[in-house]
């Protein structure tokens, strides 16, 4: 592989975790603007099953020499923070 295709390959690979990332924060989103139902189990289940997608694809891509694991880190790092902004305000309902 050329050194162009590696950073290509690089480029996709970084963009594709994010916009998967952005798509959880979507969904974080909706629930803190929707706060005034109760407690959803079901929604809760899809965001850990869509966090622990992401790590696996994180994980992946890392292996690959594709994401820096502290790129990685930093994007778990930030939807966890999210979700713990969520967890505090649901349970303050």
């Amino acid at each position: 592989m050329t050194s162009d295709m590696i950073i290509n390959h690089k480029d996709k690979a970084n963009a594709l975790l994010k916009a998967d990332a952005d798509k959880i924060l979507k969904l974080i989103k909706v629930q803190m603007d929707n706060l005034t139902m109760p407690q959803c189990p079901l929604y809760e289940e899809v965001l850990d099953t869509q966090m622990f997608g992401l790590s696996k694809e994180i994980d992946f891509a890392t292996r690959l020499g594709l994401v820096d694991e502290t790129v990685g880190k930093k994007i778990l790092d930030e939807l966890e923070k999210e979700l713990s902004v969520l967890h505090e305000a649901s349970t303050r309902k």
